[in-house]
């Protein structure tokens, strides 16, 4: 059984601590690890392979950062251009295996879901393995404990076989006395968006229903590119690739379809409100992270980064601050945050797609002050990393360390730089920053000049693959194999 961790979404209604460029499933938000990287260590399971992990290629150095600390590694990390929701996504990882000719079963996962209970999600995995090695399409229905207006239902035939449930319908969203009609009739499940199911299976099923993203995902495949230890789709083809869904594309025509229920405190923590439902509480109800003072207020939550946050006299309200932003909402109207999102994105503003701390492969860098024609910036650089070597057009820079040694190049000359020690930058001029040290690299950076936007960087050569004449190269043909001609049962 191979895993496919799916790590594409953005996580708007957890804005603002989710951003566009760094989003909800990179964030520890239920424990010290991220999401992304509590799905790695819940799949530490025997039989269990490395995983496939698909997720857009602006997020692939923090995909690669966050496996590293966990001390895991991938079989291939496939990188999205852009979304296409779950179905082409999944269709590349098929493609994949099915290349290689490893007809293997797939645990489609998103990084971005909470499980407490790993004992009932091995159990159920097992009784769908059963299934999926049989030829079903198994998904997992999760037995719905409120009327959730939320989420997609499944509808299970009441005949069980070994905890499997053939699938009867597939429902949208429904209204709040449809989902208690639901809650009541106890054969309906929440829709998790995870199944199993072999490779060549669920190929077989989307190049029956869904022709036109199959083809264009074989040609995608087709054209796809290495860069480092990631595998780049052909962002030419995949455009023409339809938007669509495993549950949209497969599940619902397919007439193999099963249900494994999963009752193993499952969330897709997608609102503040699933948030707090997962969370430790105080004896008030309330879930507070943070410098933060509550007095007479009940079932709030409160995450405190940059700030002392106090509360009074308040009950079901959620306050979330940040170094950029603060936001203040009822529980009951956080699916809402959505649309709020929309208008800042709408308004043109920033706060929606990064952070003021903005991670880079070689570290990070935290905008503290910027004004007319200047920029302040704290770097950190880990050890033995270093920046692109690159020009600017438009701005100088001064560099001033903090704390660590600076090797700095700067037209053609390389020398080192120590705590206090300081140089200068002018427009025009090739430079580069490295950390040739043990300590991570601390810096000051003043820049002044006409134009201080991240895109007056004109990249020389670069280390993490960032300049793409240097950095891709053609991969040996990959031979999309027809499911129909695959082993199947």
């Amino acid at each position: 059984m191979i895993p496919v961790v799916l790590s594409g979404g953005s996580g708007s209604r957890l804005w603002p601590l989710s951003r566009q460029l760094f989003p909800k499933q990179f964030l520890a938000l239920t424990s010290q690890h991220s999401l992304f990287q509590e799905t790695l260590l819940r799949l530490k399971l025997p039989g269990m392979q490395k995983p496939l992990v698909v997720c857009n290629e602006e997020h692939r150095f923090i995909v690669q950062e966050q496996m590293q600390a966990l001390g895991r590694s991938a079989e291939m990390v496939i990188l999205e251009p852009f979304g296409r929701n779950t179905a082409p996504a999944v269709a590349i990882a098929a493609m994949y295996l099915l290349a290689q000719e490893r007809d293997e079963v797939m645990l489609v996962l998103p990084a971005d879901h909470v499980i407490l209970g790993q004992d009932e999600f091995q159990e159920a995995l097992q009784v769908a393995r059963k299934a999926a090695e049989h030829g079903e399409m198994v998904l997992f229905g999760v037995p719905p404990h409120r009327p959730e207006t939320g989420y997609g239902y499944i509808k299970a035939a009441l005949s069980q076989v070994s905890g499997l449930l053939p699938v009867e319908q597939f429902v949208e969203k429904p209204g709040i006395e449809q989902a208690c009609s639901f809650l009541e009739s106890g054969n309906y499940f929440w829709n998790s968006g995870m199944f199993l199911f072999r490779a060549s299976r669920f190929l077989e099923e989307l190049k029956r229903h869904e022709p036109d993203i199959y083809d264009t995902c074989t040609l995608a495949l087709e054209n796809s590119r290495r860069d480092l230890e990631f595998l780049r789709i052909d962002a030419e083809s995949f455009a023409h690739c339809p938007d669509s869904s495993v549950d949209y594309a497969v599940m619902e025509k397919t007439d193999r379809a099963s249900v494994v229920p999963l009752n193993a405190g499952w969330s897709d923590v997608g609102s503040w409100s699933s948030l707090w439902e997962v969370q430790s509480k105080d004896a008030q109800g309330n879930v507070l992270k943070g410098d933060v003072v509550a007095q007479d207020s009940r079932n709030c939550y409160v995450h405190a980064e940059a700030k002392l946050v106090s509360l009074v006299g308040l009950e079901d309200v959620v306050v979330v601050d940040t170094k950029d932003a603060v936001m203040v909402a009822h529980k009951d109207r956080v699916q809402d945050v959505k649309k709020l999102v929309g208008q800042l994105n709408g308004c043109g503003r920033e706060e929606t797609q990064n952070h003021r701390e903005v991670y880079r492969p070689w570290g990070c860098y935290d905008s503290v002050d910027q004004g007319q024609r200047f920029q302040v910036k704290r770097l950190t650089v880990k050890p033995g990393a270093r920046l692109s070597l690159q020009k600017h057009h438009h701005r100088a820079e001064h560099w001033i360390v903090v704390s660590g040694t600076a090797e700095v190049t700067c037209n053609g000359e390389t020398f080192l730089l120590t705590e206090n020690q300081s140089t200068y930058i002018p427009i025009g001029v090739p430079h580069r920053l490295a950390n040739p040290g043990k300590i991570p690299l601390e810096m000051i950076e003043v820049q002044s000049g006409s134009y201080l936007g991240e895109d007056d960087i004109e990249r020389l050569d670069d280390v993490y693959g960032r300049v793409p004449t240097v950095a891709t190269a053609p991969v040996e043909a990959l031979s999309v194999v027809d499911p129909e001609a695959s082993v199947a049962v």
